[in-house]
């Protein structure tokens, strides 16, 4: 696994505590892959209006399946995120 720097949550500032008080909000914690993205706040913004926009925006998909089309897609790329 690569390493990437990351930027722990007590050390948000502006953009990046919004956003990283946004994923707590979400889901209780900071995975990851949020944290990967913490040293370019805007690609961190960008990619969580995707993944709003993917998950809940009006879809013929409900959520459920929507979670298992990730789950898929992520097994099947060897991902074990």
């Amino acid at each position: 696994m690569s390493w990437i720097k990351k930027i722990n949550i007590t050390d948000a500032k502006g953009l990046f505590q919004k956003e990283y008080n946004a994923a707590l909000n979400r889901s209780g914690r900071i995975w990851n892959i949020v944290k990967s993205m913490s040293i370019h706040p805007e690609a961190m913004k960008s990619s969580m209006e995707l993944y709003k926009c993917l998950m809940f925006a009006p879809s013929p998909l409900n959520r459920s399946e929507r979670e298992m089309l990730a789950v898929v897609v992520s097994a099947r790329n060897g991902c074990v995120y």
